[in-house]
C-alpha cells in the first residue's frame, strides 16, 4: 500500500515487449470511491471506501492519503464511521452487516454482528448509534461491550448518516420518503423535520446548529435550519454525493465516485482529492474514438482524443440506469449490453436514460459479448456457467465451470471464456470446454482479435497474448496495475442489500479500430492505453 496514495504501489513499473508502447488514458484515482467521512482527532479526515474495503485518512493540508485500515483487513467495506473521545474509530460495514470497532493501537472487535446494510453511525456523550440502510431499517442504540441493542425506531426506509443536534435529538435522512426526521434518544415517535429534498444521504451540523445535507440526486449541499425549515443551496456539484464533514469552519463533502471537494463561499468548490474510478470493470468501444468504462455505481464515457475527459454516463441515482455494471459490450449506436452485480443482463441506452432487461435471476454476473446472430452470451460464475439470451430466449452453453469470468466470440460464432479458478480459457463447443490456453494464474478479461487471443491475467498482472492458429504465446506486458497488491488478499465483497450482489473486481480488456488495446487498470483504478508499433 501507498502512503502517497492510499491505495496501491505496483513493485515495478510496467514492462512492455519491444515495439508496443502503454500510456493511462485516465490519471489514477487516489481512493477506492468516497463514502462516509468525519474528520479525527488528528485534524485528518477519515475516509471509509466500501468498494476498496479500505479507510484511510487525508491531511487537508498536504492532501497526503495514508491507508489506516488497508485492503484485506479486518474491516470489511466500510460504510461510515465516527471516533469516541479516546481515539477508538466505529466503522459499520455495510456487506458484512456489522459493527466494528478499531483501537488506537491496531485492534478491531465486532461491537453487534446483527445489522444487514449497516451504514450510519454517531457517537454522543458515550451513547453510540447506528442504523440500516434498508427499506425497513432500524435505528439502534448499541451496547459499546457487544451486548444486546435498544432498538430506538423500527421499519425506517433507508435512513443513512446521522447526527445528534443542539437539541439533543438524533437527526438523520430517510432517502426512501425524501426526507429529513428527528427522534428523541429515548425513542417514540419520528418528527419530520424537512422534506422535498434531492434525496438526502447525510446529516451534520454547522457551528451555527443549521443542518448541512447532502443529496445524492440532485447533488446539492443544502443548509437547512431545522427550526423554520428555511434551506440555502451552500453548492450545486454532481449527483452521487454520499456524506459531509467540518474541519473547523471548513466544510468538505466526499462522492461515491472518489472526488472529495471543500464547499467554498459562493457555491465554489475546491477539490481535496479529485474525481476518479473505483475499479474500472469492463470496456468496450461505443463509437469511433468513444470508450465506454463500467464501474459499479457509475459508467463513463471517455473520447480517446487530446484533452478528451471521463463524462458520466449514468450511475445508480439516475434513471434507467440498469445498476451496478461490471460488463459491457457494444451491441450499437449509442447502445450497450450490461452484466449487473445485480444479476441482470440488460441492453442500456445511456444518452435516452433508458435500459431494458433481457435476462434475470444469475448469480454474479461477469463478461458479456455480443454473438454475430444476435445472443448475447454472458458468464455466470456463482454457478459455473455460460449462457446466452436471445429474444427472451435464455440457453446453458456450459456448466461446471471454475469461476467463469472473461468471454469472447469470433466472426465464426467461436465462444471463449476465461476460467478465472483454473487458470485458462477454454472453447466452448457443442456443451463441452476445450482447453484453448492454461498455465495462467487469474485470467479475467479476454479479447478475441484478428486471430489473436488476449487475456488480462489479474495475479499475474501480465497481459498474454496467444495466436490461434499457430499456437505461438508471448508476455505483452507485465507489472500490470491490475488485482490486488502483491501480498494482499481482498476479503470477499458480498452484496448491499437491494442495491446489487457481490462486487467482485473484473480487469475488462477491449480494442480500438487501430488495434490498441485498452486495460482496466483496477489496481490504481486507471484505462490502460497499449499501443502495438
Amino acid at each position: 500500500m501507498s502512503v502517497q496514495t492510499g491505495r496501491y504501489t505496483a513493485a515495478k513499473p510496467p514492462s512492455l515487449v519491444p515495439g508496443w508502447s502503454l500510456k493511462r488514458v485516465t490519471q489514477p484515482s487516489r481512493l477506492f470511491g468516497a463514502n462516509g467521512i468525519r474528520t479525527g482527532p488528528d485534524g485528518r479526515i477519515y475516509v471509509a471506501q466500501v468498494s476498496g474495503s479500505q479507510i484511510s485518512a487525508i491531511d487537508v493540508a498536504s492532501g497526503e492519503v495514508e491507508a489506516i485500515s488497508p485492503m484485506g483487513g479486518d474491516i470489511i467495506a466500510p460504510d461510515d464511521l465516527v471516533f469516541d473521545p479516546q481515539g477508538n474509530l466505529y466503522a459499520t460495514e455495510i456487506t458484512e452487516g456489522r459493527v466494528s470497532v478499531r483501537a488506537p493501537n491496531g485492534q478491531t472487535r465486532v461491537v453487534w454482528g446483527d445489522m444487514p446494510c449497516a451504514n450510519p453511525i454517531t457517537f454522543h456523550q458515550g451513547r453510540l448509534f447506528a442504523g440500516e440502510c434498508r427499506h425497513d431499517g432500524r435505528i439502534m442504540e448499541l451496547d459499546l461491550n457487544g451486548g444486546a441493542p435498544r432498538v430506538l425506531l423500527e421499519n425506517v426506509p433507508m435512513p443513512n448518516a446521522m447526527e445528534v443536534g443542539p437539541d439533543g435529538k438524533l437527526y438523520f435522512p430517510v432517502m426512501g420518503t425524501n426526507e429529513i426526521w428527528r427522534i428523541d434518544l429515548k425513542g417514540g415517535s419520528p418528527e419530520k423535520v424537512a422534506g422535498d429534498l434531492g434525496v438526502p444521504d447525510a446529516v451534520k451540523f454547522d457551528s451555527q446548529g443549521h443542518i448541512v445535507s447532502t443529496q445524492v440526486m440532485s447533488g446539492q449541499v443544502l443548509r437547512i435550519d431545522p427550526r423554520s425549515g428555511e434551506r440555502t443551496v451552500l453548492a450545486d456539484i454532481a449527483p452521487g454525493l454520499d456524506n459531509l464533514t467540518f474541519v473547523g469552519n471548513r466544510l468538505f463533502v466526499s462522492s461515491i465516485s472518489g472526488q472529495i471537494n471543500e464547499v467554498l463561499a459562493g457555491g465554489k468548490i475546491r477539490p481535496l482529492v479529485p474525481d476518479g474510478l473505483n475499479w474500472p470493470l469492463g470496456l468496450a468501444m461505443i463509437g469511433d474514438g468513444v470508450l465506454y468504462v463500467a464501474d459499479g455505481p457509475y459508467s463513463y464515457t471517455l473520447a480517446l482524443q487530446p484533452g478528451g475527459k471521463l463524462q458520466v454516463a449514468g450511475m445508480l441515482f439516475t434513471p434507467g440506469y440498469p445498476g451496478y455494471s461490471r460488463g459491457v459490450a457494444a451491441s450499437g449506436p449509442g447502445e450497450v449490453i450490461v452484466a449487473t452485480a445485480s444479476g441482470t443482463v440488460a441492453r442500456y441506452w445511456p444518452a435516452k436514460n433508458e435500459s431494458e432487461i433481457l435476462a434475470q435471476g444469475f448469480d454474479q454476473l461477469y463478461g458479456v459479448a455480443l454473438a454475430p446472430g444476435g445472443a448475447v452470451v454472458f458468464a455466470e460464475l456463482g454457478t459455473g456457467r455460460v449462457l446466452s439470451v436471445r429474444s427472451g430466449n435464455v440457453e446453458v452453453l456450459a456448466t461446471d465451470l471454475a469461476q467463469p469470468m472473461g468471454v469472447a466470440v469470433g466472426p465464426d460464432g467461436t465462444c471463449l471464456v476465461a476460467e478465472s479458478g483454473a487458470g485458462k480459457v477454454v472453447k466452448l463447443s457443442g456443451g463441452r470446454a476445450q482447453t484453448v490456453l492454461d498455465g495462467l494464474q487469474r485470467p479475467q478479461g479476454i479479447l478475441l482479435r484478428n486471430g489473436l487471443l488476449y487475456v488480462v491475467d489479474a495475479a499475474a498482472k501480465e497481459l498474454i497474448e496467444y495466436n490461434m492458429a499457430s499456437g505461438a504465446r508471448r508476455t505483452i506486458a507485465s507489472h500490470l496495475p491490475v488485482g490486488a497488491p502483491t501480498g494482499v488478499t481482498p476479503k470477499f465483497l458480498r452484496g448491499i442489500g437491494g442495491f446489487c450482489g457481490p462486487m467482485g473486481p473484473f480487469a475488462g480488456i477491449t480494442a480500438g479500430t487501430d488495434g490498441t488495446l485498452f486495460i482496466s487498470g483496477d489496481a490504481e483504478g486507471s484505462v490502460l492505453a497499449l499501443h502495438p508499433a
